[in-house]
């Protein structure tokens, strides 16, 4: 194995985990540090789970590929580079092939999503746990806001699929997974002191790596 430092970030949908992990990675310089989506996990989408009214829930437990990902993960702390094709299918106004995605080793290996503190296999290879927690209400907002801008999805859409499958998702899977967090990150208006504080433990750790 080598000398990464595995961090797994999760939280609800809307709670701010994209943009904790962007202003945490910016923190270091670019080779320093591998970000991984979970949401290029997604399984397929003729294979997603499909609700009761025919709409595919793609904040279900069982819409992702975690052997895979934990695959992934283990071929990154030895040494190994891996690739992966971009996940776009949820977003309807994506065209033609997604990009290959290519992720080199690094010295820290941040990874992201839902349910990274969900699968055991994934959470076996983390050395650092994170939940990013938000109220209900902004994460709704920020979730509106997301939809609209990067997936054209109208008000009615949006608040189906967070009534339906979000909260119900965040309550019985998610939530409770706070407490085995190493780490939660309040953001319901920033998270500027804690990233600073987690950005300072990770130079100290990447020193500390350097050094052997």
């Amino acid at each position: 194995m080598s000398k990464s430092f595995v961090i797994g970030i999760t939280g609800g949908s809307g709670s701010g985990k994209t943009a904790f992990v962007q202003r945490l990675a910016s923190r270091f310089e670019e080779d320093d540090v591998c970000k991984i989506s979970q949401d290029n996990y997604y399984i397929e989408r003729e294979k997603q789970p499909i609700d009761e009214n025919g709409v595919e829930n793609y904040d279900s437990i069982h819409s992702i590929d975690y052997e895979q990902l934990a695959s992934d993960l283990f071929r990154l702390k030895g040494g190994e580079s891996i690739t992966r094709k971009e996940y776009t299918f949820n977003n309807p106004g994506s065209t033609g092939e997604p990009r290959v995605l290519t992720f080199t080793p690094a010295p820290i290996v941040i990874v992201e999503g839902l349910f990274v503190l969900y699968h055991q296999q994934v959470v076996d290879l983390l050395d650092l746990k994170v939940f990013v927690d938000a109220r209900d209400h902004i994460k709704l907002k920020r979730r509106i806001i997301r939809d609209k801008e990067e997936r054209g999805y109208d008000l009615d859409d949006v608040l189906y699929r967070y009534e339906k499958h979000a909260m119900p998702t965040y309550d019985r899977f998610i939530k409770p997974l706070k407490e085995e967090a190493d780490l939660v990150v309040p953001n319901n208006e920033h998270f500027d002191m804690a990233a600073e504080v987690l950005a300072g433990f990770l130079h100290a750790k990447l020193s500390k790596l350097n050094r052997h």
